[in-house]
């Protein structure tokens, strides 16, 4: 049940790229270890952690706070720099970072649990689970704020700060497209001692000339089902109905969405989620609002 509350969390949170691919991200081959689930767990794990660590540095969790942990720190412009005076700093750390390390954490325990690494599928959606977190971490960005008379920033302050997370899953989106197929090396080891060793293996590339994949890329056991025609019981929806791009010639776009058959398009008026912000602990609130359209959608 875990999984079905997070693949809700994403779902609320962004519906990322739903509509720019042919599978439907709730449901798909929940069961299997194909490419598309290595997704959905990645991009579920990050949204968690990105959400948490954002919502901590917002004040909407009493359990943590923003990241302080950088802010004994600076960079020291030194004597030889141009207006530098020898031990003063030219900005230093303040604001409130967003809290990366709790968001980390938190979304190991929430998302991991029942993953106990003991099966290859248990260690496909570990890894994957940690790729999503890691994306996050890695996008962790420095902001700063100006301070001086007319704007001459003699002192700049500056703090941690997650980027918007269509940059996560942009990022996610495109190891999705560079997934490695891969298997357990030593079938005798999948066995694992605990919570700190559950993230201590290495996957195997299913092809030997592959490189293992790191600690970004994301995994998979079997290749893909077709997902142009409906299939009730591998989940899979088909495309028949899905809106697609018409001046696109990537996956998104009409002629690859609708598997050959067509499209039509039409001006719609249409209600989204929009402000959505995330609520401790764990729901995404989102205001509704109504927009003119001009949709593709695939016959």
């Amino acid at each position: 049940m875990h999984k079905l509350r997070n693949s809700r969390l994403i779902k609320r949170f962004h519906d990322y790229e739903n509509h720019q691919i042919r599978w439907n991200l709730i449901g798909l081959c929940s069961r299997g270890g194909c490419r598309e689930t290595a997704f959905i767990y990645a991009i579920t794990s990050a949204a968690v952690t990105h959400a948490v660590a954002r919502a901590c540095a917002e004040g909407s969790i009493e359990s943590c706070t923003c990241d302080y942990s950088h802010v004994s720190r600076g960079s020291p412009k030194g004597a030889g720099a141009p207006g530098g005076v020898h031990g003063v700093r030219d900005w230093e750390w303040g604001g409130c970072s967003d809290n990366i390390g709790f968001g980390f954490k938190f979304s190991r325990e929430f998302v991991d649990t029942g993953e106990r690494g003991r099966s290859l599928r248990e260690k496909m959606n570990l890894h994957n689970n940690e790729a999503g977190r890691v994306h996050v971490a890695a996008e962790m960005r420095q902001e700063c704020k100006c301070h001086g008379m007319s704007g001459s920033c003699t002192v700049k302050t500056c703090w941690m700060r997650l980027p918007p997370f269509r940059i996560v899953g942009d990022n996610l989106k495109d190891r999705f497209d560079g997934a490695s197929r891969v298997i357990f090396p030593n079938s005798g080891s999948l066995r694992s001692g605990g919570k700190k060793s559950r993230y201590n293996f290495q996957l195997k590339p299913y092809n030997p000339e592959h490189k293992p994949p790191g600690p970004k890329d994301l995994v998979y056991l079997e290749t893909s089902p077709g997902f142009c025609e409906r299939n009730p019981r591998l989940g899979i929806q088909g495309t028949q109905g899905r809106q697609c791009n018409d001046t696109s010639i990537g996956v998104d776009g009409c002629d690859l969405m609708c598997c050959g058959r067509g499209h039509k398009t039409q001006e719609v008026v249409v209600v989204e989620r929009c402000a959505c912000t995330f609520h401790w602990c764990c729901e995404v609130k989102c205001k509704l609002c109504r927009t003119k359209k001009t949709i593709h959608t695939c016959l």
